[in-house]
């Protein structure tokens, strides 16, 4: 009881310190007498609690001015901060951040009050973080005299803030972006396993037609709900987030990949799957289909996430700074664009009879289909092989693809159907044991470190090695990528990589940079947002003489490269 007594002592004293440490903020604007021009800075003071720091994250560190009529403001100026180990830039103790004002003409001489809205989110130095907060503090100033006429542009006005057209025109750029994923490498293999599925579903009643297709959709709505609620926690932790993230973890990578050999293995019949004793499972082949086809969209949201579709990332580069309802509707209209084929197919079954009738072909088709699992299979261990840092590690995941393909047949050979009951459970038990521990011996790993070495030509980016180039009139083409995205290796492969890109690069003496993100890099989540790209590929080529770079869209080609680059010559 004593200790009991104690502990709850000793909780109470450490929720009473941390709710005592409050952060102070005061708001002024100099100088204090504006004069003619018009101009003035906005200075927000935060002083932050000894031992807690706020992480560098616009959407949660902030200070908003309140509208007045004709007044502007330019861009929020933030101190320079100190790096973490991680890279993320900290504040600690007293911190000011600035925003340029214009006061026009027609404002007459008086005195005024700002309202200013502050933001923030502190953490302490193990991470915990206190939820995001705003104050609201008051910034008086004196207008001396009338500002000239010919002073209202000496200030860049601020972005114009997220109007209903904005979010609208990017909510239909999120169903285009997930309807385009529906033809991306990444996601075809499923939906030409699916089609198979839906050729013996044509068999039956249109009605079964239909709930296998709502099913289909349901999986994809669903898991792209998970992913939006993945999103907003991470977000409200304080973290940096982008599309695809999930790739950047191991465990999560080897699972699907795990799952899509082992899938493919079965189309090869290499092994059935039915769980002991269920001989009478075909009766009950109607809810078992609908299962699939709910597993089935689960799966193509997995494998569309390191794609990025045309107007895709643009759209999530949006939705990932918006309030969490908006991050749900934008994560639920990417899946209706994704699940949109079979939306159609639900109601409008008669497009079924474009597909041949079933025949030999499947058996054939059913196998071509695992080829293509199989190629998935060697795509997802390229990311594999990045994140565990290639070499032995790599090869300790090779050995456990091995013996996952053993635990597969020992089932598929001595767990069918016509064996007995016993005996399907002890192949099953045994097949189970391999993988356990398989993984538990092969997949541990004594370092990470090390991973795809840089294409010739190219340097591993770096701002300031990108701000040295630009200060010597060097042309620089940024090229933001990650293992796992396929659109981005895509890209390399058939136009970055290629031999007369690599010359009108050389003839023109551009300086080539990569930014890898196949692991999770701060720096490079912040370039990304700092063009409003929720993940990567992100191009970006910085001609010698103009102030902001070339950004490409996700998608490019040789001569959309060839024309911008010919641009420097002139």
């Amino acid at each position: 009881m004593r200790i009991s007594n104690t502990l709850l002592l000793l909780f109470l004293l450490i929720t009473i310190s941390l709710c005592a440490q409050e952060t102070t903020i005061d708001a002024k604007i100099l100088p204090s007498d504006i004069g003619t021009d018009g101009q003035a800075v906005l200075h927000v003071t935060f002083t932050f609690p000894e031992g807690m720091h706020q992480t560098f994250q616009e959407e949660y560190f902030y200070i908003e001015p309140a509208e007045m009529p004709g007044v502007t403001f330019g861009e929020t100026e933030y101190p320079e901060g100190h790096p973490d180990e991680d890279g993320n830039v900290e504040y600690t103790g007293t911190v000011t951040v600035k925003r340029p004002m214009q006061i026009g003409a027609d404002i007459a001489p008086g005195d005024y009050t700002l309202a200013v809205a502050a933001g923030f989110q502190i953490c302490n130095e193990q991470g915990q973080c206190l939820f995001p907060e705003e104050i609201e503090v008051s910034a008086p100033f004196k207008l001396a005299s009338a500002v000239s006429g010919d002073a209202s542009e000496a200030v860049p006005t601020e972005k114009a803030g997220t109007s209903a057209a904005d979010i609208l025109k990017f909510l239909i750029m999120a169903f285009i972006g997930g309807l385009i994923l529906n033809i991306m490498p990444c996601v075809l293999p499923v939906l030409s396993i699916k089609a198979i599925h839906l050729v013996n579903q044509s068999q039956h009643h249109k009605r079964e037609i239909m709930k296998g297709s709502l099913a289909y959709t349901a999986g994809i709505l669903a898991s792209f709900l998970v992913l939006a609620a993945v999103v907003i926690i991470i977000k409200l932790s304080g973290e940096s987030v982008g599309w695809g993230f999930q790739f950047q973890n191991f465990g999560f990578v080897m699972v699907l990949t795990s799952l899509i050999f082992v899938f493919g293995l079965s189309l090869f019949d290499v092994f059935i799957i039915s769980a002991p004793g269920m001989s009478l499972a075909s009766k009950a082949s109607g809810k078992t289909g609908h299962w699939g086809s709910f597993l089935s969209g689960i799966v193509a949201v997995l494998l569309a996430t390191p794609c990025t579709a045309p107007f895709l990332g643009a759209a999530l580069g949006f939705a990932f700074i918006q309030p969490p309802l908006l991050i749900v509707i934008f994560f639920l209209l990417i899946g209706i664009g994704l699940a949109f084929p079979f939306i159609l197919l639900a109601f409008w079954p008669g497009v079924i009879k474009a597909i041949p009738k079933p025949g030999n072909w499947m058996n054939v088709f059913k196998e071509f289909m695992g080829f293509l699992l199989m190629g998935t299979t060697i795509f997802l261990l390229n990311t594999v092989y990045a994140l565990v840092g290639g070499g032995g590690n790599f090869m300790r995941v090779l050995w456990f693809i091995a013996a996952l393909a053993l635990a597969a047949w020992i089932y598929g050979s001595f767990a069918k159907p016509h064996h007995g009951k016993a005996q399907q459970w002890i192949a099953l038990l045994v097949a189970v044991a391999v993988v356990v521990f398989s993984a538990m011996f092969l997949l541990r790993f004594e370092s990470t470190e090390g991973g795809h070495s840089m294409e010739e030509g190219w340097q591993k980016f770096s701002p300031e090695l990108l701000d040295k180039y630009i200060a010597e009139g060097k042309p620089v083409f940024v090229d933001f990528g990650a293992e796992w995205c396929m659109t981005c290796k895509t890209n390399e492969k058939t136009v970055l990589f290629t031999e007369d890109i690599e010359e009108i690069f050389e003839k023109y003496g551009v300086e080539r940079m990569k930014g890898d993100n196949t692991r999770k890099d701060p720096l490079i989540i912040e370039w990304l947002n700092k063009f409003d790209r929720a993940g990567v590929p992100l191009y970006l080529l910085y001609r010698p003489g103009e102030d902001e770079p070339v950004v490409f869209p996700e998608i490019i080609t040789k001569p959309m490269v060839k024309d911008e680059l010919k641009e420097i010559g002139k």
